[in-house]
């Protein structure tokens, strides 16, 4: 912990008493949100005495402290405000073409990509109304210079990419297809939309912009670069809105609902799935179908079980009235209801019948998805063994490195460190040697 000063922090003080929020409380809530950065801190009440007293924090915790004020507080909190320092707060310099094209800049360059990373998931962003971006994103297009001109051709090259995209995401994982994602958003898309053209062509080119950042957003946060990928959400939700694009509004608030609740924020997940719901008064049945499962998931996350199986009822009737064409890019299945249906029984305890449901749900998930069947197995397999239901789980983990070898995926390589972790104390049974032996092997491939 360096001392910068022994000036007691009155900023620090302030904002504590302001959320009555103890010094032990404090030094948790910050601990917690570094861990989701892969930053294990290990602050007691103590340390938070020596700040108070003017000792400032090491560098890359002070960010998780302004974090972990922020959702005590629940409002942005910036470092400066924190008395931490000069700091990054939520501001937006940028418009949203050149944020766009700097933020894919910065994600194709690996010697960036980790200064870009390095902030963390904030639980208190606020989202921007569709209104609001609607109005902001039509200021920005009239006042852009032009000297290239775009139509419908252009539009369709970014939608034919976005869908190889997501093509190479399903086959080979996002370690693959996101700097590519990255790399077309920088050389073609930012051109693309400070192009001149039609009112109706630069709005169809910011909507099939809308859809490459939402699918870049999601590809990070999957990659768990949980702060990237909120930067390319908000980013899409600036183009959807500026597009009139409601489609995509509502389905990067989805994405950002399931980010939040697989960070464990369970209100901050419903909160975003209902603002999801909400800004689609005209929904068709597949989208209808897609964000109720996320507001199920969400309701049961803070334990409405009411409210969880009936948003589960309405996704069902919602799904059966949809036509047979399911949307490549956040499409909506039976695979992700069942899906859904096993979170929401998990969250809720009835994990006999959670474990059914996955099955179901990976039964049904199309022969082409390898990624979405490796976060499926691994998952599956993993609540099999926290049920200690060892040699089932072991079937389930074969199953899952006979897709993961093939794939280069930061949410795979999490379920394979929990296999060889998991499986330790239950080295002696045969089917756990056996498994742990294809495990080394299948390790040594991937660091060769």
């Amino acid at each position: 912990m360096a001392s910068r000063s022994r000036t007691p922090n009155l900023a620090l003080a302030g904002l504590m008493r302001e959320g009555g929020i103890g010094n032990a409380q404090l030094a948790r809530a910050v601990n917690r949100a570094a861990a989701e950065r892969g930053v294990t801190l290990h602050y007691d009440k103590t340390a938070v005495s020596h700040w108070l007293k003017g000792s400032v924090p090491k560098k890359e915790a002070r960010g998780a402290v302004a974090e972990a004020l922020s959702r005590l507080l629940k409002r942005p909190v910036a470092w400066d405000e924190a008395g931490l320092g000069a700091g990054t707060g939520p501001g937006e310099p940028l418009g949203v073409v050149d944020g766009v094209m700097d933020l894919g800049r910065a994600d194709m360059d690996p010697s960036r990509r980790a200064v870009l990373g390095a902030g963390l998931y904030s639980a208190v962003l606020v989202v921007p109304s569709f209104e609001d971006v609607a109005v902001a994103g039509r200021t920005e297009a009239t006042s852009a210079g032009v000297t290239v001109r775009i139509g419908r051709g252009e539009v369709q090259t970014v939608r034919k990419m976005t869908e190889k995209v997501a093509d190479i995401l399903d086959d080979l994982g996002g370690g693959h297809a996101r700097p590519m994602a990255a790399a077309f958003l920088v050389n073609t898309v930012g051109p693309y939309l400070k192009a001149g053209g039609t009112q109706e062509a630069q709005k169809a080119m910011r909507s099939a912009a809308a859809d490459l950042v939402y699918l870049t957003g999601w590809m990070a946060m999957f990659e768990r670069e949980h702060r990237i990928g909120q930067k390319y959400y908000v980013k899409a939700l600036k183009l959807a809105g500026a597009a009139e694009d409601h489609l995509t509004y509502c389905r990067t608030l989805r994405g950002m609902a399931l980010q939040a609740s697989h960070l464990g924020h369970g209100t901050k997940a419903l909160e975003l799935a209902d603002s999801a719901a909400e800004a689609a008064p005209a929904a068709g049945p597949r989208l209808t179908a897609f964000l109720r499962g996320q507001q199920a998931h969400g309701a049961a996350m803070v334990k409405d079980r009411r409210q969880a199986f009936s948003r589960l009822r309405e996704t069902e009737a919602a799904l059966s009235q949809a036509d047979g064409c399911n949307d490549h890019i956040g499409g909506y299945d039976g695979a992700a209801y069942t899906f859904h249906v096993a979170h929401v029984l998990w969250e809720l305890g009835d994990r006999p019948a959670s474990v059914k449901a996955l099955r179901r749900s990976n039964r049904c998930r199309p022969a082409t998805e390898r990624q979405g069947r490796v976060h499926g197995n691994g998952l599956l397999a993993r609540r099999l063994l926290a049920m200690r239901h060892v040699e089932e789980s072991c079937e389930v983990w074969g199953r899952f490195l006979d897709d993961y070898t093939g794939v280069s995926s930061s949410r795979g390589d999490e379920h394979f460190a929990a296999l060889r972790d998991g499986l330790r104390p239950y080295r002696r049974l045969p089917a756990v040697r056996e498994l742990s032996e294809r495990a080394r092997e299948v390790a040594r491939l991937k660091t060769a």
